[in-house]
């Protein structure tokens, strides 16, 4: 019998945001499949670490670029390397940070492997923009708000405008144009913001309209409509 894919969100970077059902799983599988954006960084495999030592680990290269043939070539590749697991009845994990639904790389290759005939399952995880709504101490949405989610890495201009309290991922090389157009619209007093929150070196701003500078790729913009 061929095995099963598990595609499992372990959170923002906190080891104990992790579900009771994601543990379980990393205790089951055979193999733990792990995205290598290069470099040397493994963050999904540092938050689950003491639930997988001793498995063996299946590495899929996930290139940091824009290009959507390499994009493409790297998730047929992964697809094939996890496919040959599986025709072993070999069950496996692919960690991903956060929720695997929410601007995953691990969706595309949940969706090759689902249209090849296997079997593939979602395992859901804390988005990041949860956790750092917490650890700003405020809620994203009340009542008959709207709650708008956009990573702000790909053009934002047409979102000021819109009537709903808004998240800005991967805001972290982007802080001046989200600030300049926030101004532009009365919503930067509005503006608060957290940078790697769970892991290493996080932290919370309060208020963005005096910051400079939003440290790291894991950096969450919140603004509340008002």
């Amino acid at each position: 019998m061929k095995g099963k894919l598990y595609g499992v969100g372990v959170g923002p970077g906190d080891p104990e945001l992790l579900t009771l059902k994601a543990v379980h799983i990393l205790q089951e599988v055979d193999i733990i499949a792990i995205p290598d954006k290069g470099g040397g960084a493994q963050t999904a495999l540092a938050i689950a670490g003491r639930w997988v030592e001793g498995k063996p680990r299946l590495s899929c290269p996930m290139p940091m670029v824009r290009s959507w043939e390499a994009l493409e070539a790297a998730h047929q590749a992964a697809a094939d390397q996890i496919c040959i697991q599986l025709d072993q009845g070999k069950q496996v994990a692919f960690l991903t940070l956060g929720d695997p639904t929410v601007y995953s790389t691990y969706s595309y290759l949940h969706q090759k492997v689902l249209d090849r005939g296997y079997l593939a399952e979602l395992v859901p995880g804390v988005p990041s923009f949860c956790a750092a709504a917490a650890k700003l101490n405020t809620s994203l949405c009340q009542g008959n708000e709207r709650l708008l989610i956009v990573p702000a890495c790909h053009g934002v201009e047409d979102t000021f405008a819109l009537s709903a309290n808004k998240v800005y991922m991967k805001a972290g090389g982007s802080l001046e144009a989200l600030k300049a157009g926030l101004a532009a619209h009365g919503q930067l007093a509005r503006a608060s913001a957290a940078a790697n929150v769970g892991m290493e070196g996080d932290q919370i701003w309060p208020e963005l309209a005096g910051m400079e500078d939003l440290p790291g790729y894991f950096a969450v913009v919140v603004v509340k409509q008002g």
